[in-house]
């Protein structure tokens, strides 16, 4: 990448300084770190000869940042989890030509996941990258951050009272909004209604209509089969049926089982015939007797399935769905029905949820007011110290009147303001601070909410610009605060800022008349006295630049042991 042919850094806690001679490449580093969090890319930053460039990082996180872990599981890139936390790897590709690729977890993933999972890994402070100052809804979240516990109760206790107020407006709206709709389709579940219960189908009843009309329209064959079927068993005026005969047999059993008693089974099983020929004769009498072969009653019964099989076609395959589907219908419409009363109803109670966020919101705007006030005056008190003198830190909290404008984080709307010298009129941070100023700006924010900060790492770039001796003094001992809470990396020209580094990296660069390439370093010791001396005079085996950088170093350990 650019003039970086290949190298690894592994980021330590605490305070990691990159050092360099301008044009060895330590801006590269920050690119590396933008892109991963999906930023901009440029093929511009592909190195001379090569096809692409590539950029990879590899972060540890705790068990409990569910959010990230969650995330990735759901874009298909779950993180590597084990006993001690969870391992993320996230790259980026940038070709020469054509597109570029984002990577999660060994995945191909949008690049816009990469900026969503390294917003709550790391926070990049370059004069390009100032999103959070850039950013209403970040300027929000941090003063809530450091307004504390009492103030996010009050936020909960907010929310709360919003989607109890917004359910309900919502739902009012819909009302409102389709009662065309709703009258329409109360029209038609009505008709479907009264054309059931016209008709009053029982479960069941189309089944027993086919076999009745299957019995009318056949009423003759079955009067003149069964007829002789009954007569073949019981007998007529010409003779004894089946019964008859069966009941000679029996007779003539009965005598010989006198004889031989082992005709006993079979005598029972004869009286067992006889009963069940009875039986069957007597059901074929009753059923003779029922048969109706009146033709009013066989019309009645088709008029009847015709009826039944026009709601089974219209609203379902049996009488028992037709059934179902009117008891869903009438349900519907006690409902549609009832939407008048439903609609006064939830005026009033919309009237009484309003009235109820409104000082809820009034609650949340007081506790960011005080916060604010709290927040800049610390703010400001750090900027004076880091070369900004006349500089005034200000936040506006101002709140809305109107409930229509209300949000899920309140009524406020809150900006961060930066009046540059006095007399100045105060003016959003973004159009009032040059870049070096805006670094230093949110460097005094970062260690104002040292200990309330959302993300484990910070990176800053160019926060020296324009300053030096004791400010750049300052300017290390707050990175060096900072750094206790969290894991700050800091590109940096001056060595009163690189001697508070718990690391000190060095960007070298080398050239062998053709291709000019540069590496990455972890310097010590005399190594790191020598870079500092270096950075002081250009000098680094001078004994004046490395005495100077030896009490640097030894200054910047005693403030730290403090």
């Amino acid at each position: 990448m650019g003039v970086i042919d290949d190298a690894q850094m592994n980021f330590s806690p605490g305070l990691t300084v990159i050092t360099g001679e301008t044009g060895a490449g330590k801006t590269m580093v920050l690119t590396g770190l933008s892109l991963l969090a999906g930023g901009k890319a440029e093929s511009a930053i592909v190195r001379r000869g090569e096809i692409e460039a590539s950029v990879e990082g590899h972060w540890m996180i705790p068990l409990s940042a569910q959010t990230i872990i969650q995330r990735l599981e759901e874009a298909g890139a779950p993180a590597d989890i084990d006993s001690e936390g969870a391992e993320i790897v996230l790259a980026r590709t940038v070709p020469l030509e054509g597109r570029g690729r984002a990577v999660a977890c060994g995945r191909t993933v949008p690049r816009t996941l990469l900026e969503e999972v390294c917003g709550d890994l790391i926070a990049i402070h370059g004069q390009a990258d100032q999103w959070q100052l850039r950013s209403a809804e970040r300027q929000r979240e941090m003063l809530d951050r450091f307004a504390g516990s009492g103030a996010l109760e009050t936020l909960m206790k907010y929310r709360v009272r919003f989607a109890a107020w917004k359910s309900k407006v919502v739902e009012l709206e819909d009302l409102t909004t389709n009662r065309a709709e709703r009258e329409r389709e109360a029209t038609l579940l009505r008709i479907g209604v009264e054309e059931i219960d016209a008709v009053s189908p029982e479960i069941g009843e189309d089944s027993a209509l086919d076999i009745q009309a299957a019995r009318l329209s056949n009423a003759g064959s079955l009067l003149s089969d069964l007829t002789l079927a009954h007569d073949a068993l019981v007998g007529d005026e010409q003779g004894d049926g089946a019964m008859g005969e069966v009941a000679d047999a029996l007779k003539a059993i009965d005598r010989l089982a006198l004889i031989d008693p082992t005709l006993g089974e079979l005598r029972a099983q004869l009286k067992q015939v006889t009963a069940l020929l009875a039986d069957a004769g007597t059901e074929m009498a009753s059923y003779l007797s029922d048969l109706d072969a009146d033709p009013a009653r066989q019309a009645w019964v088709e008029g009847r399935r015709a009826a039944i099989r026009k709601l089974m076609r219209q609203y379902g395959e049996t009488v028992a769905e037709v059934m179902a589907w009117r008891a869903d219908a009438s349900s519907k419409l006690a409902g549609l029905d009832g939407g008048e009363d439903r609609v006064d109803q939830l005026r009033a109670q919309i009237e009484d949820d309003r009235k109820d966020l409104v000082l809820a919101a009034g609650k949340l705007t007081k506790a960011r007011d005080t916060a604010a006030k709290d927040l800049a005056k610390a703010v400001s008190a750090e900027l004076h110290a880091l070369a900004m003198p006349d500089a005034e830190f200000v936040i506006s909290v101002v709140g809305s009147a109107d409930v229509a404008t209300y949000g899920a984080s309140g009524a406020d709307s809150v900006t961060y303001l930066l009046r540059p010298h006095k007399g100045a009129d105060p003016l959003p941070v973004t159009k009032a601070a040059s870049g070096g100023e805006l670094s230093r700006v949110m460097l005094a924010i970062e260690v104002t909410m040292a200990g309330r900060n959302s993300v484990p790492t910070f990176v800053f770039d160019e926060v020296d610009a324009g300053i030096g001796g004791r400010t750049a003094v300052e300017v290390g001992r707050r990175l060096a605060k900072l750094a206790k809470d969290a894991q700050v990396i800091v590109v940096t020209h001056l060595p009163q800022v690189a001697a508070f580094a718990d690391r000190h990296l060095v960007v070298e660069k080398s050239s062998d008349g053709v291709v000019t390439a540069s590496s990455v370093k972890d310097v010590t010791g005399t190594q790191r006295a020598g870079e500092l001396a270096r950075m002081l005079s250009g000098l680094d085996e001078s004994d004046t630049g490395l005495a100077h950088a030896e009490e640097l170093l030894a200054m910047a350990a005693a403030d730290r042991s403090r």
